[in-house]
């Protein structure tokens, strides 16, 4: 691999493989693969524009005994954070996510920050925003944001 990523995001699955399959439905490329002494997937390299995605093995990955690995193991995985990736038709990724096995947690609908987007729980236990700015949207779109949120439309 030349020209490393400026982002990186490593998700914890329990099927490298299926979950590879789904996160290339959302737009990322394989670009390489790690095996296990077994021959088994440990780890799937993807690219999607700036960001390098590494989908790990839950288990079999050389990771030290930690409170922090144990939690992982345990689950839920995924609490608190939510990948946002700009999309061209967000419908068409809300279709095709439900269709995946995806959970819609929001959405699409258009927010009064300025973009239309979808949030999806992947069946590995992570979130995921697709989104795209809607034209004749504000440039921070802050105040829209802290209106809606406050009430203070």
């Amino acid at each position: 691999m030349t020209g490393e990523p400026p982002v990186r995001v490593g998700l914890r699955v329990e099927d490298v493989v299926a979950a590879a399959t789904l996160y290339e439905g959302f737009g990322f490329v394989p670009v390489g693969r790690v095996p296990g002494r077994d021959g088994e997937v440990l780890m799937v390299i993807l690219r999607r524009g700036p960001l390098q995605l590494l989908v790990d093995a839950l288990v079999g990955m050389p990771f030290p005994d930690s409170a922090r690995e144990r939690h992982t193991l345990t689950g839920p995985r995924g609490l608190g954070v939510v990948i946002g990736i700009e999309v061209d038709d967000v419908d068409e990724m809300a279709r095709w996510c439900r269709a995946a096995g995806c959970v819609i947690g929001a959405g699409p609908l258009d927010a009064a920050w300025g973009e239309r987007y979808v949030e999806v729980e992947d069946p590995y236990g992570y979130a995921w925003k697709f989104f795209r700015v809607l034209p004749g949207a504000r440039d921070d779109g802050l105040q829209a944001t802290a209106d809606e949120w406050s009430g203070r439309h």
